[in-house]
């Protein structure tokens, strides 16, 4: 019997029991559409994080004081003195790796405009900053090196608070606001980023010299962090193990002592959120998996009924000639065929369920080919794994006892 019997046969047979067929394969298409849809919510969030860290400087690297323990107690990193600006000055002038290092310091305090007001903090950093995080200036203009030196009270705001503290649409550029009863003049306006990963707002940020910060707000000599961009994110390891060497040279530490800094970069952040998400997503991915196991062994269970209840019709055909192979070929393309037209339907709604998380709950998605493929593979690989033992057991059955069967 050749193979285009066998399929319009096991069509056939299918035909002759729709329900029953759709209902082996809702198993199936669930299975296939939960594992795409899982997958495709894993891996739209990974390449959301990843797109909002290269955003903030994906070969971003962040220097802070630690390390240092007092009476057996760790202080806190923001209290800590181990940072200089002459740490930052070797660095510029020392390393080969780094495009840029801006010594970083922040005060916390309320921000008053006429009548409004708005809480936060007033960050110092150098002019380097904008490219190590990879801000932009929308309008008016950066404070400048001159202004460092004078220390002046100038500043550079975020759209966050050029909406609260000018509600009403004025032109912020040029105005006074207070911060801390110090008068600061806004001179330039950044550029909106939104919401980052972690939902913090990006655009809530107010950049002035550090070296006003650091005098006419902090009166310290220290620095609380040093931000820093290696020239590529394939560098950055390179550009760490330099900055380390660099740093433990200055502060000369003993042999036994450890580092009283410590230095995370964009690229360890990312690879660790990337890891956890790829374990969620494996994990979503294995939990909507089972649901493929149950429909195979619906597929195993339909398969037995469809033998039970063919079992005349099984003797008559090997009474006429017909070989085991036969028997087995059309039993198992029937199981084919259910898992087959299960995955089918199940990847056009895993992708129309994708699309529809996206538009209703506005979550990234991003469905990847392979994550088709494989779902459609596994699905066939079902299908024949739990169509084989009944098929087999149909085509093991004795002609003349099948046909004597009631």
């Amino acid at each position: 019997m050749n193979g285009t019997n066998l399929f319009k046969i096991a069509l056939r047979a299918l035909a002759n029991n729709k329900l029953r067929a759709f209902l082996t394969m809702l198993g199936i298409i669930i299975g296939v559409a939960s594992v795409i849809t899982m997958l495709a919510i894993g891996q739209g969030s990974k390449r959301s994080i990843q797109q909002q860290i290269s955003e903030m400087g994906s070969n971003m690297i962040m220097i802070y004081p630690g390390g240092e323990r007092r009476g057996g107690v760790r202080l806190d990193p923001s209290a800590m003195q181990t940072l200089k600006l002459t740490d930052v000055e070797s660095l510029r002038d020392e390393t080969r790796f780094v495009a840029g290092v801006s010594p970083y310091v922040s005060s916390s305090g309320q921000f008053i405009n006429g009548a409004n007001n708005y809480p936060g903090s007033m960050t110092g950093v150098s002019v380097e900053y904008l490219n190590i995080r990879q801000l932009n200036v929308d309008d008016g203009e950066m404070f400048t090196e001159e202004d460092i030196q004078a220390s002046a009270k100038v500043c550079v705001v975020g759209q966050t608070i050029v909406d609260n503290l000018f509600p009403d649409g004025g032109d912020p550029i040029g105005t006074v606001i207070r911060f801390n009863k110090i008068p600061f003049r806004i001179i330039g306006v950044l550029k909106a980023k939104g919401y980052n990963s972690m939902g913090q707002d990006q655009d809530a940020v107010v950049l002035a010299p550090y070296t006003t910060i650091m005098k006419r707000l902090l009166a310290v000599t220290y620095l609380q962090s040093i931000y820093s961009s290696a020239l590529t994110e394939e560098l950055t390891e390179e550009a760490v193990d330099e900055m380390t060497a660099i740093l433990r040279q200055n502060h000369k530490p003993k042999d036994t002592d450890a580092d009283d800094f410590t230095i995370r970069s964009q690229q360890e952040l990312s690879e660790t959120l990337s890891s956890t998400t790829d374990m969620m997503t494996t994990l979503l991915a294995c939990i909507a998996g089972i649901s493929l196991v149950v429909g195979g062994i619906g597929i195993m269970n339909i398969m037995y009924v469809s033998v039970t209840e063919r079992t005349r019709e099984i003797g008559l055909r090997m009474s006429v000639g017909a070989r085991g192979i036969d028997i087995l070929s059309q039993f198992l393309i029937e199981a084919i065929m259910i898992s087959i037209t299960g995955g089918l339907i199940g990847v056009i709604l895993g992708i129309g369920a994708s699309v529809a998380v996206n538009s209703l709950l506005n979550w990234p998605i991003f469905v990847q080919t392979w994550s088709v493929i494989i779902s459609f593979i596994v699905c066939t690989f079902t299908g024949v794994f739990f169509g084989w033992y009944p098929a087999r057991k149909a085509a093991d059955l004795d002609p003349i006892e099948a046909i004597r069967y009631e």
